[in-house]
């Protein structure tokens, strides 16, 4: 297996696996952050690659519509995190689109590719996903419903990238007399 082919597996089966264990249902929002600078084995924001971007995004893309999930893709520090979704998802979860366009050196290169692929796209400033995927360090968390479970995935890199995942799950409130369901 090439190295493009050996990523383009490996996010695939990342995605799956977080999916999977998320428990994520359709129309579920995920977030994902992705340095392709990361992936090709240097600093992150320092090395971008759009073909490694474009390869990525296409397939996390198919992964998310083969199981109806709702993808969006944050952008880098310097849209300050932004995150590029179709605009009837931001409508429907009732986020507010803001005017920005990504591109590999402003937004990095998976959401730039995100955004070209997209038949609608927008930029939102903040979102509450049910789970994410965050290749290469680009820190999600940030995007994430509270409360964050740390997942872990047996795909441990796309590339040189590392990969962490986590879910989310409600708050357990109501003190030590208190039933939890789950």
């Amino acid at each position: 297996m090439d190295r493009q082919n050996e990523i383009i597996f490996n996010a695939r089966t990342a995605l799956e696996e977080l999916l999977s264990e998320a428990n994520m249902k359709p129309g579920d929002l995920l977030v994902v952050g992705c340095s392709s600078s990361e992936i090709c084995g240097g600093q992150i924001g320092h090395a971008s690659s759009p073909e490694i971007g474009k390869a990525v995004a296409e397939e996390l893309l198919a992964v998310c519509r083969e199981h109806d999930i709702c993808l969006a893709a944050q952008c880098c520090e310097h849209l300050n995190r932004a995150l590029i979704l179709e605009r009837t998802v931001a409508e429907r979860f009732g986020y507010e689109s803001v005017c920005v366009r990504p591109m590999p050196k402003a937004g990095g290169s998976f959401a730039t590719a995100v955004y070209d692929a997209m038949e609608d796209p927008v930029a939102v400033e903040h979102i509450r996903a049910k789970a994410g995927l965050d290749i290469g360090g680009t820190l999600i968390g940030m995007h994430l419903k509270e409360v964050a479970v740390p997942l872990r995935l047996k795909t441990k890199t796309i590339g040189e990238a590392s990969v962490a995942a986590a879910r989310t799950r409600p708050k357990l409130i109501g003190g030590a007399r208190a039933v939890y369901p789950e």
